[in-house]
């Protein structure tokens, strides 16, 4: 057994990332899209078997890593953890869910299930065509983070601290080390605000593909089963049961009090949990950093959704481009960004700095001002065919080059 961990961890300490490229003809923030065209990169060296992670050569090998093992055997046996474990809404409760081995915890909020109606009325200041026609969404009970995931805990996994903090100590956390992880961002102050090494600063600068793996990771570790947010699920959460513009009125007059945005943050991230969270206890639903949601940006997602839908989601194009982000951020000017209804998405340009060829599927060089938050559905899934609509897909970390 430790043999074939061992040389997996050699073999994963090597990887490289690759990248798509979108064609995109419009400004990510406004809105207004044209229509986004996810075109494929082939950029790869014609000696697979020497450079590629799904050559003949590695290919057994790659496949017993963990990214490729199905999440439902990690959560037959979840770790014991206080209030964590319900069976019904009712018995839902706040928890603190604690990292094995290290001292690095965080809280989940329960947030029951409801109806409510998304999207945004032309009425409403700042509003924007893809935020109508407003539909009524139906929402499954779920707990979602109070704060955006922080350095601490995302850098376990995306910095590769974890096995240099502790040593595996039982089988899930051996597995769990054992992940395929990302490839070192290049320059790590860059796209952290110089946060990163600080305590309780949001983790920023990753792509979507990096924050699915991550809650992978998160999941093998604990038996619970972790992922983004879907789209309608943010905006439940953000809204907290209003229908304005933002979670605490239709007018920005107090969202200082509330929000980091360009005009009190400087442009950069701030520390979690220093404005007022909403009326469910989450904090910084409005701005600080913009949070992948798992969603592939449409501009016409409300036209083509039937009212009275039930968690619907629309599954990404997880290494391309026009994926959705909401809550607005840091480097926003116009408050309008930061409503609860806003969309935007990513654009190719968040890395044009990237010196790897082909281009990281980790990092955006250029987007500091992304980070995300993580849910759990009271209901996990019960096949994998419906995972799939969550998780990152295994098959593209195969395909990576060797550094």
């Amino acid at each position: 057994m430790f043999n074939r961990v061992f040389t997996i961890l050699v073999l994963v300490f090597f990887l490289s990332g690759c990248g798509d490229s979108v064609d995109k003809s419009d400004d990510s923030h406004s809105g207004k899209s044209a229509g986004i065209t996810v075109t494929k990169n082939n950029n790869r060296s014609d000696n697979p078997d020497k450079n590629a992670i799904g050559g003949k050569k590695n290919n057994i090998m790659s496949r017993e890593n963990p990214l490729f093992k199905s999440t439902l055997e990690f959560l037959k046996s979840p770790v014991s953890l206080p209030d964590s474990e319900a069976s019904a809404e009712s018995e839902m409760k706040s928890y603190v869910e604690k990292i094995n081995g290290t001292s690095i915890s965080f809280r989940m909020i329960p947030i029951k299930g409801g109806k409510f109606i998304m999207g945004s009325p032309e009425t409403e200041s700042g509003h924007k065509q893809d935020e109508s026609p407003q539909n009524e969404i139906e929402i499954a009970p779920f707990w979602m983070e109070e704060h955006e995931v922080t350095w601490q805990e995302f850098s376990l996994f995306a910095l590769k601290i974890l096995r240099e903090t502790r040593k595996a100590k039982t089988d899930r956390e051996t597995l769990a080390d054992a992940m395929a992880s990302p490839t070192p961002p290049h320059t790590i102050a860059a796209i952290s605000y110089g946060n990163s090494s600080k305590i309780g600063y949001p983790a920023s600068g990753m792509t979507l593909y990096m924050a699915q793996v991550y809650c992978k990771w998160l999941t093998i570790q604990t038996g619970r089963f972790y992922r983004l947010p879907t789209e309608s699920e943010w905006e439940y959460a953000c809204r907290a049961g209003t229908t304005t513009a933002f979670s605490f009125g239709n007018s920005d007059k107090n969202i200082d009090e509330y929000a980091w945005y360009f005009d009190n943050s400087d442009g950069e991230s701030k520390k979690i949990k220093q404005k007022k969270p909403n009326a469910w206890g989450l904090y910084d639903m409005h701005g600080n950093l913009s949070e992948w949601v798992l969603e592939q940006y449409d501009i016409n997602t409300y036209s083509k959704r039937n009212s009275n839908s039930s968690d619907p989601v629309t599954v990404p194009i997880q290494t391309g481009f026009g994926q959705t982000l909401r809550g607005g951020n840091c480097e926003d000017d116009e408050t309008s960004r930061l409503r609860s209804a806003a969309r935007f998405f990513s654009i190719a340009e968040w890395k044009k700095q990237d010196p790897v060829i082909p281009q990281s599927i980790w990092w955006t060089t250029d987007a500091p001002f992304t980070g995300f938050r993580i849910v759990r559905p009271l209901t996990p899934p019960k096949s994998d065919e419906e995972l799939k609509k969550y998780e990152a897909d295994p098959e593209i970390w195969l395909k990576y080059p060797i550094r």
